[in-house]
C-alpha cells in the first residue's frame, strides 16, 4: 500500500521515484489523500533533490492527464501557443496571441496566477470589469474557433493536479524547481492540445531563473519533454534585469497593452521580445515562410489594426466590455493615491533589483501572500524609466499607484532602494539571449 509519508520520505532521500508512485501523488493532488502540508513537503523534496528526465515526463503526463484534454477538430490553422516562465511588467501575452490569432493561428492560453513576485496573466485580465477568465469548456473552444484565441485561467477540469500544486508552491517557496517548473506548464499546454509551443525563458534578477545556465538548464528540460510528448517546441531565454515594458500591476499593464495594440506606446524591449516570440511562432507552424515574411505579417497586423480588433473581441465574448480600446479606463478601477518616485542625484540609471519591485507590488496587494488572498488590481508602477536613462535629481523615475498614501510611501521607498545610479553610462543587458 502506498502512502504519501513513504513517497515524501523516498524523494526526501534522493531516491528515484516508480511511475506508480508518482502517479499516486498526482492522485493525491487531486483527491486530497496528499494534505497541504504534504504536498508542500513533498514540493520541498523535488525542490531539494530534483527529479530524472524520466520522473518529470512521468509527472508531467500524469498531471495532464488529471483532468479533461482538449481536441480541436474542425479548426483550420495551426494550434499554438506560448508561455512564460514570469517576469514583472510582463504583459507579452497580450499582444503576442492577438497577433497570431490575427496572422491565422489559433491560440488557446491557458494562463497562470501570480507567482510569488512575479505577476499573473488571469489576474490582469480580471482588471476588466466582466471579463471571465474561467469561462465553461465549451465557450473557451468557441471563442477560439471563431475569433483565433482566448486566454483564460486554469479552470477545474483542465490539469486540475497543477492547479493545486501550483498554488502551494507558491506560498512555500518551492517556485524555482525546473522539473515542477517544467511539469506545471506542460501539463496545463499539453491539456489544452496544442500541435506547437514557444517558451519564453526569463533570466536575471527578476525571473524565477537568476543566471543564464539555469536557463538555458530550463529550457533544455522544458524543449525535451514537450517534444517527447509530440509538441513541436522552441525555447527563447529573455532578459529580466528591468521592468519589462514601462508598468507593473495589473491594470496598469492591461492600459499598457491598450496603448501597445493602438500603437500609442511600444516600448523598444517589450516590444523586441513580442516581434521575436511571434516570428518563431509564425514560422514553426508554417504560417509565415522565413522571418521577412514574418516581420511583413506581424508589422501588417499591428499597423492596420488587425491585432488589435481581435483582442477587443476576445475580451468581449469573454464578458468584458466592447469598447476596452477606446475608453480602457471605464473597464478598469483606478487607485487612490498615484505618488511620484523622484530621483535623489544625478546619473544614469545603472541597475535594478527587479524582484524586489516586484515584492513592491505584491506589498501594495497586487499579489497573494496567502492562498486565496484577494489581490488589488488598481495598484502597481507605471512610467517607468528603463535602464541607462540619464536622470537629474527631482526626476520621475515611476509612479507609484496605492490604496493610501502609507502604502504608496513605503513602495517609494522600496522602488528606490532597488535602483543604483552611475555617474557614467553603462552597458545594459541584452533583451534576447543565445539559448545554446
Amino acid at each position: 500500500m502506498l502512502l504519501p509519508q513513504e513517497i515524501i520520505t523516498k524523494k526526501r532521500d534522493n531516491k528515484i521515484l516508480e511511475n506508480d508512485e508518482i502517479n499516486f501523488f498526482v492522485d493525491g493532488l487531486v483527491n486530497n489523500t496528499f494534505n497541504d502540508a504534504q504536498v508542500g513537503a513533498m514540493a520541498m523534496a523535488i525542490f531539494q533533490q530534483g527529479l530524472t528526465a524520466n520522473e518529470t515526463v512521468q509527472l508531467t503526463q500524469a498531471m495532464m492527464k488529471s483532468g479533461e484534454v482538449l481536441t480541436w477538430q474542425g479548426i483550420d490553422g495551426p494550434i499554438v501557443d506560448k508561455h512564460s516562465t514570469g517576469g514583472v511588467g510582463d504583459k507579452v501575452s497580450f499582444m503576442l496571441a492577438a497577433i497570431i490569432a490575427a496572422c491565422g493561428g489559433y491560440v488557446p492560453m491557458i494562463s497562470g496566477r501570480g507567482l510569488g513576485h512575479t505577476g499573473g496573466t488571469a489576474d490582469k485580465l480580471e482588471s476588466i470589469t466582466g471579463y471571465n477568465v474561467q469561462p465553461s469548456i465549451p465557450t473557451f473552444k468557441r471563442t477560439v474557433a471563431e475569433l483565433g484565441l482566448a486566454i483564460i485561467s486554469q479552470t477545474p477540469t483542465l490539469a486540475p493536479a497543477d492547479k493545486r500544486l501550483y498554488a502551494i508552491r507558491d506560498i512555500t517557496a518551492t517556485v524555482p524547481s525546473i522539473p515542477l517548473i517544467t511539469a506545471s506548464i506542460l501539463s496545463k499546454k499539453l491539456a489544452a492540445g496544442l500541435e506547437a509551443l514557444v517558451m519564453d525563458i526569463k533570466v536575471g534578477n527578476g525571473a524565477q531563473m537568476t543566471t543564464l545556465h539555469e536557463a538555458k538548464l530550463l529550457a533544455s528540460s522544458i524543449t525535451e519533454v514537450a517534444n517527447q510528448a509530440g509538441v513541436n517546441t522552441q525555447a527563447i531565454i529573455t532578459d529580466m534585469n528591468q521592468v519589462l515594458g514601462t508598468s507593473a500591476g495589473n491594470a496598469l499593464e492591461i492600459y499598457e497593452t491598450v496603448k501597445y495594440l493602438t500603437g500609442k506606446q511600444r516600448e523598444p524591449r517589450l516590444h523586441q521580445v513580442v516581434i521575436t516570440l511571434a516570428s518563431t511562432m509564425l514560422i514553426n507552424t508554417q504560417l509565415a515562410s522565413n522571418k521577412i515574411d514574418a516581420q511583413a505579417k506581424i508589422d501588417l497586423v499591428l499597423s492596420s489594426g488587425k491585432a488589435a480588433e481581435v483582442f477587443s473581441k476576445m475580451v468581449a465574448a469573454l464578458g468584458g466590455p466592447n469598447d476596452l480600446l477606446a475608453k480602457p479606463w471605464q473597464a478598469m478601477t483606478k487607485a487612490d493615491y498615484i505618488v511620484d518616485v523622484l530621483a535623489p542625484c544625478h546619473g544614469y540609471l545603472s541597475s535594478m533589483d527587479t524582484r524586489n519591485i516586484g515584492l513592491a507590488v505584491v506589498g501594495l496587494g497586487g499579489g497573494r501572500m496567502s492562498n486565496n488572498q484577494a489581490i488589488d488590481h488598481r495598484v502597481g508602477f507605471d512610467r517607468i524609466l528603463p535602464l541607462g536613462t540619464r536622470v537629474n535629481r527631482g526626476d520621475v523615475l515611476a509612479r507609484v499607484h496605492a490604496s493610501s498614501t502609507d502604502s504608496a510611501m513605503a513602495a517609494c521607498e522600496q522602488y528606490l532602494n532597488s535602483l543604483s545610479f552611475s555617474d557614467v553610462a553603462e552597458a545594459v543587458t541584452p533583451v534576447i539571449y543565445p539559448c545554446e
